[in-house]
C-alpha cells in the first residue's frame, strides 16, 4: 500500500565538500584583487614622482596618493586590462592591456571642479601609442582654467590681463660665476639639488630667494637669471609654428584656453592653436587641413564649438619642466585626479640610513 505523500520521507541533501586550503587562499586572493581594483579605480591611487619638474612642491622619489573623488572618477576606457597594472606586466615590458575594446569617456560626479593652482595628475597629451587612460601619468599645477586668456611675459604668468601670484615653490634657472670648484655639499646645504658644471661656474635650478642668498658668498662672483627674450622663437614651444607665433617658454600668448560650449573662429592664424584639440581631443579624425584651413568632406569649417573643457598645466620648476608651454592644452577627459598626500619619500642620492625623508611622510601636497 502506498504511503500518503505527506508521510513520505525526503532524502537529506548531501553535505558540501569542504574547500581545500589552496581553494580558500585562491578565493581570498580573488576577492582582495577585486576590492583593490575597485578602490583604485573609484577613490585613491598611489603614484611615484620620477622627475624634478614639480620641485619644491613634490620631490623626485615622493610617493603620493591621488584622489579621484575630487574631480570625479573616470569610468574605465580600456576594460581589457590585467588588474592592478597600468601599462606593462610587473617587472616586464609586456603590455598589460588590449585595446580591442574602447569604451566611451564618462566621469562620475566629483566633490569639486579643478581649481587654479591645484596639483593635478593627468595622462600625457603627447603620447600616441596607448589608449587615453593608459598614457603615462604626469603631475603639474593647473595654471589656466577653461575660458581664461593666458600670457607669459618675462617668466611672469598673466591671467585675463592680471599678473598671477608667484608660488613660494617656483624655481628658475641661474648661472653662477665662481672662483673655482664648489663642493656638492655646499649646494645641498642651500637646498639646491640640480647643479650642472659650466664654463667658469655652474648652471642650477633654485628659488629666487636662494639665488639672492648665493649673491652674499664671496666666492660667487655673479648670479644671472637665465631667460629667453621676447620675440625669440623656439620651435619646441606650442604651437610649434615659429613663423606665425614667435613664442618661447618665457614669453608666449595671449592664448585662449577652450571652454566647453565656447565657439572660436577658425582661420589660418588660429588653426595652429586649436587643430590638435579639434582633430584629436574632440575625436574628429575625418577632418583635414589644406593650406592652413580646416575641411570636412571638402567643406571648409570656419567656426568650431568645443565639446569639453581644457586646462593649461605648468611645473613649479619652471625652467626644467616639460608642460603645456610645449604640448598645449590638457583635455578634461585626460584628468586623473588631485594630488593630496605624500605617504613616502625617498632620496636616492643619500646613504642607506638617510634614504627616507622622514619630515615629508604624510605631508599634504601644496
Amino acid at each position: 500500500m502506498a504511503l500518503p505523500f505527506w508521510n513520505s520521507k525526503k532524502k537529506a541533501p548531501a553535505p558540501r565538500p569542504k574547500k581545500s586550503a589552496l581553494r580558500e587562499w585562491a578565493d581570498a586572493m580573488v576577492f582582495a584583487v577585486v576590492c583593490a581594483t575597485f578602490i583604485r579605480w573609484l577613490t585613491f591611487e598611489a603614484f611615484a614622482i620620477p622627475s624634478s619638474s614639480m620641485e619644491k612642491s613634490v620631490l623626485t622619489g615622493d610617493y603620493i596618493l591621488v584622489s579621484k573623488l575630487h574631480y570625479g572618477s573616470r569610468t574605465p576606457i580600456t576594460p581589457l586590462q590585467v588588474p592592478l597594472t597600468h601599462q606593462t606586466l610587473w617587472g616586464t615590458q609586456l603590455p598589460s592591456f588590449s585595446d580591442l575594446v574602447q569604451l566611451p569617456y564618462h566621469r562620475l560626479p566629483g566633490f569639486s571642479e579643478i581649481q587654479r593652482n591645484d596639483a593635478v595628475v593627468f595622462n600625457h597629451p603627447e603620447e600616441t601609442t596607448r589608449p587615453i587612460d593608459l598614457k603615462t601619468y604626469l603631475i603639474k599645477l593647473c595654471i589656466g582654467l577653461p575660458g581664461d586668456s593666458l600670457a607669459i611675459r618675462n617668466k611672469q604668468v598673466y591671467l585675463n590681463g592680471t599678473p598671477a601670484p608667484r608660488g613660494a615653490n617656483f624655481q628658475f634657472s641661474y648661472y653662477i660665476k665662481t672662483d673655482g670648484y664648489v663642493q656638492e655639499k655646499f649646494f645641498r646645504k642651500q637646498g639646491i639639488t640640480e647643479v650642472y658644471p659650466a664654463q667658469g661656474g655652474y648652471y642650477l635650478h633654485t628659488l629666487p630667494q636662494t639665488a639672492d642668498q648665493l649673491r652674499t658668498f664671496d666666492f660667487i662672483k655673479e648670479v644671472v637669471l637665465l631667460e629667453a627674450l621676447p620675440g625669440e622663437a623656439d620651435p619646441r614651444v606650442f604651437p610649434q609654428a615659429p613663423a606665425t607665433y614667435a613664442w618661447n617658454q618665457d614669453n608666449l600668448g595671449p592664448l585662449y584656453i577652450p571652454r566647453a560650449g565656447a565657439t572660436v573662429a577658425i582661420t589660418p592664424r588660429t588653426l595652429p592653436l586649436y587643430e590638435k584639440v579639434i582633430r584629436v581631443y574632440e575625436h574628429n579624425p575625418d577632418l583635414e587641413v589644406k593650406n592652413g584651413r580646416l575641411y570636412r568632406q571638402g567643406k571648409e569649417i570656419t567656426r568650431y564649438t568645443f565639446q569639453q573643457n581644457y586646462y593649461f598645466m605648468m611645473g613649479d620648476n619652471r625652467d626644467n619642466s616639460h608642460d603645456s608651454r610645449f604640448w598645449g592644452f590638457v583635455p578634461e577627459e585626460y584628468v586623473v585626479g588631485k594630488a593630496m598626500l605624500v605617504w613616502l619619500s625617498t632620496d636616492s642620492s643619500t646613504h642607506f640610513l638617510d634614504k627616507i625623508r622622514w619630515q615629508r611622510l604624510f605631508s599634504r601636497v601644496h
